[in-house]
């Protein structure tokens, strides 16, 4: 038999790490919600939304909430929600394209004048890896798993990783709320590109 669907409201959310707690109608202790536990989420959840839920017992002996639907949002189906990517859209397309323009231009104009392609291999080469270890923070937030340190995705980010970084962000809506994080990236970005437009400068006045 399965368990009786129950009723309640979201009163906590943490869009980054992906959890938060149910108040249930009849005001008893708050039940966990994990967003693997949302039958196929139309859109993240939030505070305030009525939720429709099944409970399962943990091993500590507290509720989780399983088979959930946010009410007028999602069809309730007792699946699992898998790691999903945001759709491409074209504004994405053209914003990457605007970043990438001038480590592009950087690089083919270092590989030509010094005779040295590393930038050329090492944006693509960090930016990919960038991008896988994001995806797997993402699944690691989501399965409550030890994260990977956000120190290491700023390194990798700085390291020329942060072209995939910003990718990451956007399609997987992993890192892209936390305000402190998204500072010391935007940092990261800004000392890249302002690097080669001083590259460009100084590489003009000694021409």
């Amino acid at each position: 038999m399965k368990p009786v669907l129950q009723r309640g409201k979201l009163v906590k959310w943490n869009d980054d790490r992906g959890f938060g707690f149910i108040q249930p109608n009849d005001q008893s202790q708050e039940v966990f919600l994990h967003i693997s536990g949302i039958a196929r989420p139309i859109r993240r959840p939030r505070v305030g939304d009525i939720i429709h839920y099944r409970t399962i017992t943990r091993k500590n002996g507290k509720s989780r909430a399983c088979s959930a639907m946010i009410q007028g949002a999602t069809a309730l189906k007792a699946e699992s929600c898998s790691l999903r990517f945001e759709s491409v859209s074209a504004t994405l397309v053209l914003e990457v394209g605007l970043l990438a323009l001038l480590p592009i231009l950087g690089s083919i104009h270092f590989a030509f004048t010094q005779a040295n392609p590393t930038p050329l291999f090492l944006y693509p080469a960090m930016s990919g890896i960038t991008f896988v270890l994001y995806h797997d923070d993402k699944s690691r937030a989501q399965g409550r798993r030890w994260r990977i340190p956000e120190n290491t995705l700023h390194l990798c980010e700085l390291c020329g990783g942060w072209l995939g970084a910003y990718v990451a962000q956007r399609l997987l809506r992993h890192k892209s709320s936390k305000t402190s994080y998204q500072r010391e990236f935007f940092a990261i970005v800004t000392a890249h590109l302002v690097g080669w437009l001083t590259w460009f400068f100084l590489k003009g006045r000694f021409l």
